[in-house]
């Protein structure tokens, strides 16, 4: 007996398929276009570019704007460009010196004799020690050394007297060489995230050209004496610190116009700061504070006067000392990042909000 043979009308199967395949891909369409209207689709999109942004170092600043995230490509590209072009040119200039990455543990020992640089930018080291032999580079204009292992400067630094920048944020330093007063040329200082510095020396009350310093995230529990003499300072940041109360002599920086001071626990803001008439941008944090004065609200006045309302969910931390201290490092430099993002957002609104809360979360997979 021979094989069966059923046969199909082909046309039938055919008309079948093709139904399904056009459900399937009308299926699909409706699919994307849901997909391109959800909001969980703009978040990933968001989350995803700024992941890249942070893994590059472009700084949040440069994409958020009014409130949101730039996503893009020609401006990432445009940062990645203008990020190159810097980096060149540093590169191909014989007074600039670069060094980074976790595998120095000290300076090479070539760079003491090229005494006639003018630059140096060395960070993300696990460099501990700046040379005593710095005293020999006289033409020395820029040291921008943050994110590395520095636990002290040395007190030869005072010799440089062409020096105009110093940049050792979120280093291990816990106090400040006096001789750094002696630095008359000094415009801008950076001192933030070393967590455990609690005063500045006197000394660097001479520093009488200084226009930024930046103090947050340490362990000062007052504005330093030296900052209130640093008569032509525009920009002070001393938040995240451990400030109860602020100085009646604050009026005496007359010069000021952006002052940040959130993540302290000030109960009340001095009638003083009302003297301060350049002050164009006040941020405070609200959480603890319950007189200020109202003028400060004012919104026929130049001032911007922003209160954070901090809302941290809290997040458990390993015990182990070198890892919370690195963490803890590290939290505040995102903090800065996004508090930079928010203040220049903040800078090209017309009105502010009349308060803002900020929330952190984290998260874990």
């Amino acid at each position: 007996m021979g094989h069966k043979v059923v046969v199909f009308d082909i046309s039938v199967i055919r008309g079948l398929w093709e139904t399904r395949v056009k459900k399937h891909k009308a299926w699909q369409k409706k699919e994307a276009e849901r997909l391109e209207k959800s909001a969980l689709e703009k978040i990933k999109e968001e989350w995803n570019f700024v992941s890249e942004c942070r893994r590059k170092g472009v700084p949040q600043a440069e994409y958020c704007k009014n409130g949101f995230v730039d996503t893009g490509v020609r401006l990432l590209e445009k940062i990645e460009r203008n990020s190159l072009t810097r980096q060149r040119d540093r590169k191909s200039n014989p007074f600039v010196f670069e060094l980074s990455g976790k595998q120095w543990k000290e300076l090479p020992d070539s760079l003491k004799e090229q005494t006639h640089l003018k630059e140096w930018h060395i960070n993300n080291t696990l460099i501990q020690i700046i040379p005593t032999y710095i005293k020999q580079f006289k033409a020395m204009k820029i040291l921008d050394l943050p994110k590395n292992q520095i636990a002290c400067l040395p007190a030869e630094i005072g010799c440089l007297k062409n020096l105009k920048e110093l940049n050792v944020s979120f280093n291990l330093l816990k106090q400040i060489p006096p001789e750094l007063g002696d630095c008359e040329n000094l415009e801008r200082l950076d001192f933030s995230g070393n967590l455990e510095l609690t005063e500045l020396p006197f000394e660097l009350s001479n520093l009488k050209q200084v226009i930024f310093i930046d103090i947050s995230a340490n362990a000062f529990s007052s504005v330093p004496i030296c900052v209130l003499r640093m008569s032509n300072l525009q920009w002070l940041d001393i938040s995240s610190n451990n400030l109860n109360d602020l100085p009646q002599d604050i009026d005496r920086l007359e010069e000021l116009q952006t002052f940040l001071l959130y993540k302290n626990t000030l109960t009340y803001l001095p009638y003083d700061l009302l003297n301060l008439k350049k002050l164009s941008l006040l941020v405070v944090s609200g959480d603890h504070l319950v007189e200020f004065p109202t003028a400060l609200c004012d919104a026929s006045t130049p001032l911007k006067f922003v209160s954070l309302m901090d809302n941290p969910i809290e997040n458990n931390q390993c015990h182990d000392g070198d890892e919370v201290m690195e963490s803890e490092q590290d939290r505040q430099h995102f903090d800065k990042e996004f508090m930079r993002a928010y203040i220049e957002d903040l800078k090209e609104r017309e009105n502010v909000p009349s308060y803002t809360t900020k929330v952190s979360f984290s998260l874990q997979l």
